[in-house]
């Protein structure tokens, strides 16, 4: 309860100035307040264009500085002279622009005919394996097949493993060893075929290979090197298809890839 002092001088009591008065603290704040927002919402109403011009104009201006500023992350693409030497051909070592994967024709799990126009257009991850290898290949291939299962939904993404044993690696073999790893026929095409063009290929087109050769008899390719190849066969990425790491890398620019060429 509040103590009010009051003293009594005729008829009406008089308080003291301690006592809290709710009247003039209304009139002192409240209706100040109330009067200031009224004209503030007034000043408002008469330059709301102009206003709104400018808030319109701040957003653009924060959008393109925005863009100017956001780097998107590109994938390069390799020429033979920016490659390690070791994996180069000693015929293109010095070239320097207008490499690509160069046509081919061979066969597949299934005996048909496969060549660039199947991949035309397409980002296709690339490799070198043979069926009877019990080393690095077995590895490669579970790797592949976790590629093929996180792109399977797209179209554009797929699969080529080439045999560097093709006269071991028939299509039936192919076919046996595609159903045991699971591998699904349109988005992954295991090939054979002439074993010079296979190796041409991945010394001269995929540079995957450390070792020289003639593509011969006693001539053996063994790599765990995965290539990223784009719509246009050049190459994007090179990845060491044992390291598991190297594939969360190698799926990441995919889809990388494939936001920059399909855009």
């Amino acid at each position: 309860m509040t103590n009010v002092a009051v003293f009594n001088i005729g008829t009406k009591p008089i308080k003291n100035r301690f006592e809290f008065n709710f009247n003039s603290l209304f009139k002192l704040c409240i209706v100040p307040l109330s009067l200031d927002l009224k004209s503030m919402l007034k000043t408002l109403k008469k330059y709301w264009i102009f206003i709104a011009t400018m808030g319109g104009l701040s957003v653009l201006i924060l959008t393109a500085f925005y863009n100017i500023l956001k780097t998107e992350r590109v994938l390069p693409i390799y020429q033979p002279a920016e490659v390690n030497p070791e994996l180069v051909d000693s015929s293109i070592q010095y070239q320097k622009k207008y490499h690509k994967i160069a046509d081919f024709a061979l066969v597949n799990q299934n005996g048909a005919r496969i060549t660039q126009a199947d991949y035309d257009g397409k980002i296709y991850v690339a490799d070198f394996f043979f069926t009877t290898c019990q080393t690095i290949c077995p590895i490669m291939t579970e790797h592949m097949y976790e590629i093929q299962q996180e792109t399977l939904s797209d179209p554009d993404i797929l699969l080529l493993s080439h045999s560097v044993t093709p006269e071991i690696d028939s299509v039936a073999q192919l076919q046996r060893y595609a159903k045991r790893k699971g591998v699904i026929d349109s988005k992954w095409n295991l090939v054979t075929g002439d074993k010079k063009q296979i190796y041409d290929l991945a010394r001269t087109s995929y540079l995957a290979v450390k070792t020289a050769g003639d593509g011969g008899p006693y001539d053996m390719i063994h790599t765990e090197n995965f290539m990223l190849i784009d719509a246009n066969k050049q190459i994007r990425g090179f990845y060491d298809g044992t390291d598991p790491k190297a594939i969360e890398t190698l799926l990441d620019d995919i889809k990388v890839l494939k936001a920059s060429m399909y855009k």
